[in-house]
């Protein structure tokens, strides 16, 4: 499949990066951090793309740590596993974050450094949602795949944002900032309070707060991975509705139909019909092989999310529909027919069943997710690199200051 048409790469020289942050936290502690400290450690000969892949490194190496000690992501892990989560995630953080100024500073500024890093942000998105869930004890169940709901949703409106408004608009409190550092704190605190039992306990009882008579014997329940999950529903909601804001105002502006562009969502919203459906219909997965299917399903949005970058990068339309969720499609079906001839007394039978040949079903779906959203990776990387004469993980033509002052002079 060709993902960047002959007739678009043109386009790929006119990209010019253009974000706004509004993050405080950004704006005061982290950017002067970044500029006046952390890209000092970085040398000159070292590409952009390469810092932001050595930054996934760790992320990478956090989760598997946690195969080894939590692969049921319930399981209380040594402190020094959460500590190492928190450095891991906040290097990334760093890594992620100054590749842009490396890219300014080694005139190595391109189309390319924004695929990378939105790329890498996907799969990165996935794996913290893993690891979040082992920290909070969430096990595999309804708790997790919610988690990845508003992960996935976040990060796909954001893209979506970003296309029509042909600018990177970070909030006040954003995922990439204070979501991330929360995060790290999150873990650092697990690693200080002994382990991720601490947060099943009720937040209201463990902070001494008297279970008072006015208060709702649910509400004095909730554990603090619940209250964060209520925290985090707050913020999806004030984030999409932001956005949503953002894409309105700038095609208005433009005299553009709004409608249109919402649209855009229903990719995102016809997989996340088919999985919990699926889910709702395999309990076995649900339960027992959920982190194999939060693969997929993550794998399912990064594939949507590169395209839309694709699309972004080349003006190209919109795309719509996703190649990934068709697997899925067929396993709600198939897994349909004996729920319905259970509870309304006419289906098919499954041919998968619910043992080892749905649970091969699944890993055959992501296997198919790696090989589709690999073969996307290499070949539009491969394009962009030959038609820009550029390299991906290193720098093809060093920047030389006083050569290029000196050709200015002559002239």
């Amino acid at each position: 499949m060709v993902y960047i048409r002959q007739d678009k790469l043109p386009k790929l020289r006119e990209y010019k990066y253009s974000g706004v942050d509004h993050s405080l936290v950004s704006r005061y502690i982290l950017k002067p951090f970044y500029t006046n400290v952390v890209i000092k450690c970085f040398p000159m000969w070292m590409a952009p793309n390469l810092i932001t892949l050595t930054g996934f490194g760790f992320v990478v190496a956090n989760f598997l740590t946690l195969l080894w000690y939590t692969p049921t992501l319930d399981q209380d892990c040594p402190s020094w596993v959460y500590m190492s989560w928190a450095v891991g995630l906040f290097l990334y953080q760093t890594f992620d974050a100054v590749d842009g100024t490396q890219a300014r500073r080694t005139h190595q500024s391109g189309p390319l450094g924004e695929l990378f890093d939105h790329g890498v942000d996907a799969i990165n998105t996935t794996l913290e949602v893993l690891l979040f869930s082992a920290t909070m004890n969430l096990g595999q169940g309804w708790k997790t795949v919610l988690t990845l709901f508003a992960s996935l949703m976040t990060f796909y409106v954001q893209t979506w944002d970003e296309y029509h408004t042909h600018t990177l608009t970070l909030g006040i409190i954003s995922g990439p900032v204070e979501g991330i550092l929360t995060l790290c704190i999150v873990y650092a605190l697990t690693a200080v309070l002994g382990g991720g039992s601490f947060w099943q306990r009720s937040l209201l009882e463990s902070v001494g707060i008297p279970n008072y008579d006015f208060i709702p014997d649910t509400i004095y329940s909730l554990a603090w991975n619940e209250w964060y999950m209520v925290y985090g529903g707050i913020v999806l909601v004030f984030n999409t509705l932001s956005s949503a804001k953002n894409v309105m105002e700038a095609r208005r502006s433009r005299g553009q139909k709004t409608r249109v562009a919402l649209l855009g969502l229903l990719t995102f919203a016809a997989a996340w019909v088919l999985i919990p459906a699926y889910l709702y219909l395999q309990p076995m997965i649900l339960h027992n092989h959920l982190v194999p299917f939060v693969f997929y399903a993550g794998l399912i949005n990064a594939y949507s999310v590169g395209r839309i970058i694709i699309s972004h990068l080349t003006k190209s339309r919109f795309p719509r529909g996703n190649v990934l969720i068709y697997p899925l499609i067929y396993g709600v079906a198939d897994s349909l027919g004996p729920w319905l001839q259970e509870h309304v007394g006419y289906g098919w039978p499954s041919a998968l069943g619910d043992d080892v040949y749905q649970v091969a079903f699944v890993f055959l779906c992501l296997g198919l997710a790696v090989g589709v959203h690999g073969s996307f990776v290499v070949d539009v990387i491969w394009t962009i690199c030959d038609y820009l004469d550029i390299w991906c993980l290193t720098i093809k033509y060093p920047y030389k200051p006083d050569a290029q002052e000196g050709g200015k002079k002559e002239k």
